[in-house]
């Protein structure tokens, strides 16, 4: 089901409120998603130190987006709006 909060829905978003707040709210998303993986595999009972590593990887990456975003055009916003809410459904599934 999407919209639930383990889930956001993100779809007839587009042209709706402030795409700034939009962009941020689906990369804070895909950062939350990260952080729970990377907490949950440190705490297994065997940590796959690769996964972890690739996770934290990739939420520095994302970090280094929300901290593009006050800075971006309406284009780069809306560009990253749509790259992490798709991001999400796919880590998602």
């Amino acid at each position: 089901m999407t919209g639930t909060p383990h889930e956001p829905d993100f779809t007839g978003l587009e042209g709706e409120g402030d795409e700034a707040q939009q962009a941020a709210d689906a990369v804070r998303a895909v950062l939350n998603w990260y952080t729970a993986r990377i907490v949950a595999g440190r705490r297994a009972p065997v940590p796959d130190e690769e996964q972890i590593a690739q996770w934290t990887a990739d939420r520095e990456a994302t970090f280094a987006d929300l901290d593009r975003l006050p800075h971006a055009d309406p284009a780069e916003r809306s560009r990253l709006a749509e790259l992490y809410a798709a991001r999400l459904r796919e880590l998602e599934s």
